[in-house]
């Protein structure tokens, strides 16, 4: 081997084992390859064979991002690496550049330390190989925030679950992408009070990958502090946790189902129950009654009043067997659907009810129109919502009606749909927790039964999606519908 820059004008002769690094390619002193106890016949002195021969898998990764990063962008390290020697046992080594030397060489060439360690910690390396392996398997990353140097710095973890390249550089300018737009408030808020004042903070949060990729993660940051308490960065790690988030939030929304079905099985009960029991006990008390008189004129007149009672029976059956089919035939007769096509649909058919209340309809679905559905409950939804508008509009103005499609970001980005109107609204105090009940009414409009907002809330719940209803008296309301 030829002599080097190094060994020539800065140390010669020494025994200090270091590299030389050279446009990509490193000279290896005599004293590196003879403190590992190699023949220099039998090795090959490049990259290569050092991150695949002799230096422990623990920490190759750390030191290839560390070295790139030495090349291409002149980054000085300082690390602690286990080598593998001739006998087969591995030496800890201190590694470090130029810069990180605690004497000045007075060099431009760019080179690498290796210090041997005075005690030999195998136990070490066991411990950090399994602390790194069980950070791998539950994919978590760690991270710094240098204020000094005003650098990002990420782990090997961090780069494979963000799904960056091994020698990508992290910068503080490109940290708000990482993160979904609705939570990059939340997260700079965090970042800003640790920073400032300390705090730490533990968040869950949706992350974007560079493949554009969401996932749920969970963020753990905490200050650095000096010697003089100053904070001068921010360290934690964050854990990919999509797999638990999306179960967790299956979960819970499979409980809410449960628990809206468990309310509405109560409810039919309570008209299976009580409505056909009152039809039934009516029927009854009448066909005594007219076998307790004589004359066939009273007779012929309480047939009449038989006539009413049973036509009541008979809405109550064909109301109670429409939920009952919507409840078994939910998965049936899927397609997609435009929910603009199916408004225009709708308000055909009723644009004598539409003019006549000189009612005005607009729509924004820039978010999102199409979604696979059964089209009868879609043209049913937008029916029942649409000409309970008009119906329950206010006195004193014509009814405007506004439907706006949006994306449910923190829920698998699901389509939502706002139906909002000005009408006379609901006291949602007095009548919030019986509005989708059936036969609940709760204005005075003769025509009123109480059964379009329970059919389209059982309806909207059979495909497992939402509605929620916020209103005002003499302002208006809106109903948010999350498919």
């Amino acid at each position: 081997m030829s002599e080097s820059i190094v060994q020539k004008y800065v140390i010669p002769n020494s025994k200090i084992c270091y590299w030389e690094l050279n446009d990509n390619t490193s000279f290896w002193s005599l004293a590196f390859i003879a403190a590992l106890g190699y023949d220099t016949s039998k090795i090959e002195t490049n990259l290569d064979f050092f991150l695949n021969q002799i230096i422990h898998s623990k920490n190759k990764s750390v030191f290839k991002d560390n070295f790139y990063n030495l090349v291409r962008y002149d980054v000085n390290f300082k690390q602690n690496i286990f080598l593998l020697n001739n006998e087969g046992e591995y030496d800890e080594y201190i590694c470090k550049t130029n810069e990180e030397l605690d004497v000045n060489l007075k060099t431009d060439s760019k080179a690498v330390y290796f210090f041997k360690a005075k005690i030999k910690t195998h136990e070490k390396v066991n411990g950090d190989y399994y602390s790194r392996e069980t950070a791998e398997m539950t994919s978590i990353g760690s991270w710094y925030i240098d204020f000094e140097n005003k650098s990002t710095y990420w782990d090997q973890i961090t780069r494979k679950i963000l799904k960056y390249p091994e020698d990508y550089i992290p910068s503080l300018r490109m940290a708000p992408k990482l993160n979904a737009e609705e939570y990059q408030a939340i997260v700079a808020d965090a970042y800003f009070n640790c920073a400032m004042s300390g705090t730490p903070f533990d968040l869950e949060i949706l992350m974007v990958k560079s493949t554009n990729e969401k996932f749920w993660a969970r963020v753990i940051g905490k200050p650095v502090f000096n010697h003089d308490k100053e904070i001068i960065g921010v360290r934690g790690i964050f854990q990919d946790i999509d797999d638990f988030k999306m179960k967790e939030i299956h979960l819970k929304r499979t409980s809410e189902i449960i628990a809206s079905q468990n309310s509405r099985l109560f409810n039919f009960a309570h008209i299976v129950s009580h409505n056909l029991r009152s039809h039934s006990s009516n029927l009854e008390l009448i066909v005594h009654y007219i076998e307790s008189i004589d004359d066939p004129k009273e007779q012929l007149e309480l047939l009449g009043t038989i006539k009413d009672v049973s036509g009541s029976l008979n809405k109550t059956i064909e109301h109670l067997n429409e939920v009952v089919t919507i409840q078994t035939n939910a998965d049936q007769h899927k397609e997609n659907v435009s929910i603009e096509t199916t408004l225009k649909q709708v308000c055909t058919s009723i644009s004598q009810i539409i003019s006549t209340n000189e009612a005005m309809i607009t729509s924004n679905f820039e978010a999102g129109d199409v979604i696979s559905y059964v089209p009868a409950y879609m043209d049913s939804i937008i029916l029942n919502i649409l000409t309970n508008a008009i119906k329950y509009k206010h006195p004193d103005r014509h009814p405007i009606i506004n439907f706006k499609t949006s994306i449910d970001f923190k829920n698998e980005d699901r389509l939502i749909l706002e139906i909002s109107d000005n009408g006379i609204g609901i006291d949602m105090e007095k009548f919030g927790d019986k509005l989708f009940g059936m036969y609940k009414t709760f204005h005075y409009n003769k025509d009123a039964v109480g059964i379009g907002l329970f059919i389209t809330k059982n309806q909207i719940e059979s495909l497992n999606g939402e509605i929620t209803v916020d209103s005002k008296v003499d302002k208006g309301t809106t109903f948010t519908i999350k498919f």
